[in-house]
């Protein structure tokens, strides 16, 4: 998809701050520094729009995108990250729960995980909150640039193997700095539209 516009509109933590809009809506998950803001960068041809931090769970509010006037991304809040507070977590936590599960406009979560590594217990609880609720998903393999192309097929099988992908699930490899696979992922959100 050739992106024209794109614009953060809102970044809200509850139900009554989201979009008044029926356009369609991707949710945007991963770990604290996964690499989500460079991949929402990437794919709108962006480079300063997704602020990358480098203090991992920055993102604490779910942040809106609006893009070509057709859709929105919706980059939530990293999770994993240890150095936010128990009770800080347990509200993102329900933030993110309440928009997953009664947004209608919500039509699939594109969940980030790094390819260099097996995917995490929170990554595997994730892709399993998303099954369970029945929230289509695609898979996003990111970092593919900083693995030997020959090794990209065993770390692959072990990301599958690891999240127990179900076979109806999308995963691509993606890398925010050659933007490998971004044709691919776009082609992906397209077909839930």
């Amino acid at each position: 998809m050739k992106v024209t516009s794109s614009e953060i509109v809102i970044s809200a933590v509850k139900p009554d701050q989201y979009p008044e809009s029926h356009l369609p809506e991707f949710a945007l998950a991963g770990r604290s520094n996964v690499g989500k803001s460079s991949f929402i960068n990437k794919m709108l041809n962006r480079r300063g729009l997704a602020r990358i931090s480098s203090k991992p769970g920055k993102t604490q509010t779910l942040n809106f995108y609006l893009i070509n006037e057709i859709l929105h991304f919706v980059d939530v809040p990293g999770y994993g990250y240890a150095k936010v507070s128990k009770k800080e977590r347990e509200a993102w936590g329900k933030m993110i729960e309440t928009y997953l599960t009664n947004r209608e406009q919500l039509k699939a979560v594109v969940l980030i995980v790094d390819l260099r590594h097996p995917p995490t217990s929170d990554d595997v609880m994730m892709y399993n909150f998303l099954k369970h609720y029945d929230i289509p998903c695609v898979v996003i393999a990111t970092k593919a640039d900083k693995i030997p192309k020959s090794k990209w097929q065993k770390h692959m099988k072990i990301t599958k193997e690891t999240l127990d992908i179900d076979p109806n699930d999308q995963i691509i490899m993606f890398s925010s700095e050659t933007g490998y696979g971004k044709d691919q992922a776009w082609s992906a959100l397209k077909s839930y539209m």
